[in-house]
């Protein structure tokens, strides 16, 4: 499976975004598509991840309840909503895809992903 990010951007605190994650290939290529960021100088940090058959998410602790996951089966795509962006969510995103679930939130972890789409920076000034 092929990934292309997209969507990121400056955008004031507080302010939103909207990233895309638009997968090609065959549909059995990938169960789990994962959103994750890297700002300079950190860890690659897993902020998301949605099981494409049961719809089942998972956010990591800093962006629940500001961050949504959502995918569209016609259009193969995975979004991720970001509200009330804050400084510290500047990074760059990636989305990754997985051909299998793995159990519970260890899918916000890289290790399991071997597929990786381009990274979309997103910039959240104060």
């Amino acid at each position: 499976v092929q990934l292309q990010a997209s969507g990121g951007g400056l955008v004031q605190a507080g302010g939103s975004l909207r990233l895309s994650c638009a997968a090609s290939g065959s549909s059995l290529d990938y169960q789990l598509i994962a959103w994750f960021r890297q700002a300079p100088g950190k860890e690659r940090e897993g902020v998301s991840c949605i099981s494409r058959g049961t719809g089942t998410t998972y956010f990591t602790d800093s962006v629940r309840g500001r961050f949504t996951i959502s995918r569209d089966g016609a259009k193969n795509t995975v979004y991720l909503q970001m509200n009330r962006l804050k400084p510290e969510d500047t990074a760059v995103y990636f989305c990754a895809a997985r051909a299998v679930r793995v159990p519970g939130r260890t899918c916000l972890n890289s290790m399991h992903y071997v597929n990786w789409g381009q990274g979309t920076q997103v910039t959240v000034s104060s």
